[in-house]
This record gives C-alpha cells, structure tokens and sequence, in this order.
C-alpha cells in the first residue's frame, strides 16, 4: 500500500474509534458528526479491504486486522505529534492542552492540589487529568501517548521509558490520641503487641513494612485489611487498631481526626517516587513544562 493514497485524517479517525469505542463518541472526540465519522470508516474498509469493525449488541467490535494496526497506528500519530510539537514554540500562558498523568491514589491528596495551584497560575488553559493506570500496561500507555507522565514506585520498566525520582518518604504509625499505648515507651515489641489496619489496592500480600518484619522474623497480627489511608485512618481514632502509612499523606489525612503520629520503630528503605515518561517526548516541550511543574511541586518532598 502507497502512502499517497493514504488520507492522514482518517488514521486520525481510526485512532478515536479504538479509544473511544465507538462513532458517535470519537465524533465527540474529533468535534465531528456521526456522518463524517461514518463516511471516513467507509473510505478506511475501502483501504483496508476489512469491515475493521462489527457491532456486537451496543458494540463496535474490532476485527483481527484493526486489532493489528491500533498500536503502530497509535504510536506513528503520536510521533507525528510529538515532532510537530517539536517545532513549536510552547507557550504554557496560551496553549489549549490536556495531559494525563497516572497518579497512584495515596499521592492525590498530597501532590493535586499544590500542583493545580502552579499550573492554574501559569496555564490557565491547560487542563490535567489524574487517573489509576495498570501497571502492567504503563510502558504502553507511555509509548501510545495515552499517559503524558506517570508518577510511581521504582518499576522495572525498559530503556524507553524515562525516570527520575521526584520524592522520598518514610512511614509512621497513627493511633486513636487516648490510645493506652501512649502511656508506655513505644518500641518494636509494643508495636508487635498491637493489633493492626492493613491498607492495599490488592486482595492479599504483604505490604512494605509486612516484608520488612519478616526479614528479622516477625510478623504482626492484622485485624482489618481496607482499601484507602482515609477509612483506615477513621477506624484508628474510633478503635485501638495502629495504622502504617506514609507520613505525608499521614500528617494531611488525620487533621480532622486528632490521631496521634508516631515514627515506625524500625529502620525501614525509604518510599522513593518517580517521575516516568517515554523517550519519545523527553525534549518535546510540552512534555518538558509538565515535567518540569511536577518536579517543582514535589521539590519539598524531595
């Protein structure tokens, strides 16, 4: 197939019905109306000799081929994109943009809000989205230009895919301000007396601290196991249950709440956060002035 017969605009199309999963919705997307959008998946099931999709109930099923071009399509437009960006001058005060960012959840609370504070100020037309990306799929989303930046733990993530930490924290134990424990010496044996709240996005495991006991061969004895810092932190100041979490977000979470914080009575690895991006875009400067604000914004926690 010669490029010369290829309508740059309809690969476009063809990007926003993989995301958007259907007509009408990447007609929204492209600020196009369902005939247009109709009229150009024609012209590419003429291209392509392939219906591309089929509908399935509600659906707009892909077909084995057009499962087959989303990606290389994805990343040719998003090279494009980046290249053209390239040549441009970026000027943060008057560019219409969105970006997203992966943001793990215990991070919202504490790097949003100083974060939107920075960008309103110098961007008013730049809009950002914080969403939960699966880890096993980061490299992609990067690469497919899905995500414009992430921010997590240490990953194993290939050449591609650029990092730099951005922060560095360490965890505390919260208990209820009348807590009995308060009137002894608090050490390694009084926090192993406790009964605990454990705080995962997953079923079962251990967490950092769960793996750092069971390195010297101790282990603690959990009573509830949750899903997010601020229910848990609730439950401590109504129980006699301690909680391990990181001190950032434990200093802004138990406000409201009056819990007590204390240091882990341990020596524990750090909880280092980084900045990850794709290659792609390392000097395209869009992506730089995002980075850039991020960097700024955490530089307290660095």
């Amino acid at each position: 197939m010669h490029l010369h017969r290829i309508d740059l605009n309809l690969l476009v199309v063809l990007d926003a019905i993989f995301s958007e999963g259907g007509i009408t919705k990447a007609g929204d997307k492209l600020h196009l109306t369902q005939p247009a959008i109709s009229h150009a998946l024609a012209r590419l099931r003429d291209l392509f000799d392939d219906p591309l999709f089929v509908r399935e109930g509600r659906a707009m099923v892909p077909t084995p081929l057009a499962r087959s071009l989303e990606q290389p399509i994805r990343r040719t437009l998003r090279a494009l994109e980046v290249t053209l960006n390239e040549v441009q001058q970026f000027d943060a005060a008057s560019t219409q943009r969105h970006f997203s960012v992966a943001v793990r959840d215990v991070l919202e609370a504490t790097v949003l809000p100083p974060l939107l504070a920075r960008v309103a100020a110098a961007a008013p037309s730049i809009d950002i989205s914080a969403i939960r990306a699966d880890r096993r799929t980061l490299e992609t989303e990067l690469a497919a230009g899905t995500l414009d930046a992430a921010l997590d733990v240490l990953l194993p993530l290939s050449d591609d895919i650029r990092h730099q930490r951005v922060s560095s924290d360490h965890q505390v134990v919260v208990l209820r301000r009348d807590h009995p424990l308060l009137q002894e010496a608090f050490d390694l044996a009084a926090y192993l007396r406790q009964h605990h709240v454990l705080v995962s996005s997953r079923r079962s495991g251990p967490t950092l601290e769960d793996i750092e006991l069971s390195r010297h061969g101790l282990k603690r004895r959990i009573r509830l196991r949750c899903q997010h810092y601020f229910a848990a932190c609730r439950v401590v100041s109504q129980t006699d249950l301690l909680l391990t979490m990181p001190a950032h977000y434990a200093e802004l979470a138990n406000q409201q709440f009056g819990n007590v914080v204390l240091p882990f009575p341990m020596e524990m690895p750090s909880l280092d956060v980084y900045l990850y991006w794709h290659a792609s875009v390392d000097k395209e400067p869009a992506s730089r002035w995002l980075r850039e604000q991020v960097i700024a914004t955490l530089a307290p926690y660095a």
